[in-house]
């Protein structure tokens, strides 16, 4: 079925940048829509970006909007998520997850994903 392998996160201050790359195996990657999602402490996953499978079409959560950036490289099967002005409430464990569908996928069935990268952003 595939595996999505997450690296990059780690410790920043707030206002900082850091930058999440995902590496996919085992699957057509240009057929899927790509996702970040995130689970901070004690609460849900939350989507936080999604890409489709050109690369075209993007969108972003409100919480997010204007400080992160999803990019994909189909030659290298990769996704990244560039995390801009980070603050504290940005803190989470963030997932690489794949749309449980072939094409444009909007739902919230994000059960296939990585093992996940912690970002935690204090001063």
């Amino acid at each position: 079925e595939g595996e999505l392998v997450e690296s990059g996160g780690g410790l920043v201050q707030p206002g900082g940048s850091l930058k999440l790359s995902c590496t996919a195996s085992g699957f057509t990657f240009s057929g899927y829509t790509m996702i970040w999602v995130r689970q901070a402490p004690g609460k849900g996953l939350e989507w936080v970006a999604r890409i489709n499978g050109g690369g075209a079409g993007r969108t972003y959560a409100d919480a997010v909007k204007g400080r992160f950036t999803i990019f994909r490289d189909n030659a290298n099967n990769t996704v990244t998520l560039q995390m801009n002005s980070l603050k504290t409430e940005d803190t989470a464990m963030y997932y690489c997850a794949r749309g449980p569908i072939p094409g444009w996928y909007v739902g919230t069935d994000f059960r296939f994903r990585g093992q996940g990268t912690q970002v935690t952003v204090s001063s």
